[in-house]
């Protein structure tokens, strides 16, 4: 991945002007009380001013010099911009280019992969998280062919009016894809927008929503008399990924720290304000790997919950392998299995920790599977873990890994 060279700070460079530190409580009329307005709706704050569109000309001519150089930047479909937004969302940049290159290399239009089966497109997708996403945009595609003869809309309602597809994702295309000068909040410019602004509200609450959009909507509105909106909100993106960083930002790279409510204020460390987690609750689950040759017993979850569709080993809610003997059984593990505790794994979820015990056994052959599997499982098959043509998740990999572990004869502490 390339990124083109910064020039020094003051050499040449376009830079927002200064706003001084009164103008941080300002808040433009209809703010309160009407939700974050639909990125196609006029905007619900006063017309943009000068400021504004100094920002935006600022931001993209920094962009201009510092972009880094990512697959998707250098297209202007519709389609590879969607399937870059949903891959992005909750992952990092480095993780997603090859996924985003196979995946295109494979469906290379919404009509392939409006025409792929699920499995195959979760296979794709494995490893990759958030499993949701790729069944989602599966459906989505299907109905962009029926809909839309193929084409993505460049309406931001009916954008919105696909599956799995919102405000941000919605305002990414329709800019980017489309100039229309849509806004979009993600994380970045969240981060962004309440530093330069000087938002106090929480930014997942509902006023400090409904205040980032509204500031978004001005700004790309601004910029779209001399600026492509979609640049611009890349703009607004890299500069909270590159610069406007969590911790420790780089306002002296900053390309609009001249106009920065919380640069003036020296309360760079303060905001987002954002509220505290609540404690994830941990889960305890018991694992079984369970292999004739090199055959591994795996089942399929269901659509529609935690890891819908996607091939694991089979688990269950245990505190020990005793107590899921029987739960095993139901998910397609035979009673007399030789089950062993072989290692131990931990893994994250957005609103749980699950603590996975690991089973490991040898069968001599594979028994036939049973037909009716307790839930969340829907089907069974022994399938060579080797090949992994398949849809499996992360935590299923993490399980493998650990079952393919030399027996030291104990198990290993959580990781």
């Amino acid at each position: 991945m390339s990124t083109a060279k910064r020039a020094p700070a003051g050499a040449g460079q376009r830079r927002a002007p200064r706003r001084g530190r009164a103008a941080s409580g300002e808040r433009g009329a209809g703010e309160r009380g009407a939700g974050p307005p639909p990125p196609d709706a006029p905007g619900a704050e006063v017309e943009p001013g000068e400021r504004d569109r100094e920002i935006a000309a600022a931001l993209a001519a920094w962009f201009g010099r510092v972009a880094r150089d990512l697959p998707w930047r250098r297209t202007r479909d519709p389609y590879a911009i969607w399937l870059s937004e949903v891959m992005l969302q909750q992952t990092r940049v480095e993780t997603v280019i090859p996924y985003y290159e196979r995946f295109l290399a494979r469906y290379p239009t919404v009509f392939d992969l409006a025409a792929a089966e699920i499995d195959d497109v979760l296979s794709l997708w494995s490893g990759l998280g958030y499993y949701r996403r790729a069944r989602v945009l599966h459906l989505a595609a299907r109905e962009v062919t029926v809909r839309h003869a193929g084409a993505l809309p460049r309406d931001v309602s009916a954008l919105r009016a696909l599956p799995g597809v919102g405000a941000y994702t919605a305002g990414a295309i329709a800019s980017i894809a489309y100039d229309q000068p849509a806004p979009l909040v993600d994380g970045n410019v969240a981060r962004v927008l309440s530093r330069v602004e000087g938002i106090e509200d929480d930014i997942r609450g509902a006023a400090g929503t409904r205040r980032l959009w509204s500031t978004a909507e001005r700004l790309v509105r601004a910029a779209a008399g001399s600026v492509q909106p979609g640049r611009f909100n890349q703009a607004l993106m890299e500069l909270g990924a590159t610069v406007c960083t969590p911790r420790n930002p780089r306002c002296d790279a900053c390309p609009v720290d001249g106009a920065c409510v919380a640069r003036a204020q020296g309360r760079q460390a303060e905001l987002p304000v954002i509220a505290p987690k609540r404690d994830v609750p941990a889960v305890a689950m018991v694992a079984a790997v369970v292999r004739s040759g090199d055959r591994v017993l795996f089942v399929r979850r269901a659509e529609g919950g935690l890891f819908g569709g996607l091939w694991e080993p089979p688990m269950v809610e245990a505190p020990a392998l005793a107590d899921a003997r029987a739960l095993l059984e139901r998910a397609g593990v035979a009673p007399d299995a030789p089950l062993r505790e072989i290692a131990r794994v931990r893994h994250i979820l957005t609103h749980r920790r699950l603590d996975v015990t690991v089973a490991r056994a040898e069968v001599p052959a594979p028994w036939r599977c049973r037909a009716k599997l307790a839930s969340p499982y829907e089907k069974a098959a022994w399938l060579d873990p080797g090949v992994l043509e398949f849809g499996v998740s992360k935590l299923a990999r993490k399980v493998l890994s650990a079952a393919s572990a030399p027996d030291v004869g104990a198990a290993r502490r959580p990781r």
